[in-house]
């Protein structure tokens, strides 16, 4: 069993809310992300004039990407950092020292130290919420309904959303706008195989700024 989230950058307007929601539902402290957003561009359209609209631009969520072969967890020397029964990647607090190797190992920079409690945190998928049968909190609070999570193993069928005014959940392949195979795209893999993946169409893929 696998869960990870999707995201289609062509929905997602960098209102930052996915942002701001795990910072208020997790208690992340303030100067660190679980989930942060970068802009990529505007850069200029190959054969365009450089100047609008001859230019491309769209916003890059990333967070902790609970890759399928984690660098984190080969080099946590106290078994902290492991892989959870559905998949996710989560960071046992009782056994963590503070040591910091798994910051290091982790290709995408979204690890961080608490300096308070001393332990590393990230990104937990909002395993307290999905144990009860809710979505993280990123996706239900997606104002561009952007964000999707689901079992990659069971194909793109398997991705929910939020849930519409009548209370109906939204499905992404219902949806979303059509997208092709080469439309999605991942982080950069060092042999990590990140599980999360990114829809984008008709734009250049800029993701390996992370």
């Amino acid at each position: 069993m696998a869960t990870a989230i999707i995201t289609d950058l062509n929905r997602c307007v960098g209102c930052l809310a996915c942002a701001t929601a795990c910072k208020g539902v997790n208690n992340v402290p303030i100067g660190n992300y679980w989930n942060k957003v970068v802009r990529v561009g505007p850069n200029p359209i190959p054969g365009g004039s450089g100047d609008y609209p001859d230019v491309y631009m769209y916003f890059l969520p990333i967070s902790c990407q609970h890759c399928e072969n984690p660098e984190c967890v080969k080099v946590c020397p106290t078994e902290a950092s492991h892989v959870a029964e559905d998949g996710s990647i989560q960071v046992d607090k009782d056994k963590c020292i503070g040591c910091q190797f798994c910051v290091m190992a982790c290709p995408y920079g979204v690890r961080y130290l608490n300096e308070e409690e001393k332990v590393v945190e990230k990104c937990t998928l909002c395993e307290q919420k999905l144990s009860q049968g809710e979505l993280p909190q990123c996706v239900s609070q997606c104002g561009g309904n952007a964000r999707w999570i689901g079992d990659p193993d069971q194909g793109f069928e398997s991705f929910v959303g939020s849930y519409d005014p009548e209370g109906n959940q939204r499905r992404m392949l219902e949806f979303l706008e059509p997208f092709e195979e080469g439309d999605v795209y991942k982080l950069p893999d060092v042999g990590n195989h990140p599980a999360y993946s990114y829809i984008l169409r008709g734009q250049k893929w800029e993701g390996g700024i992370a």
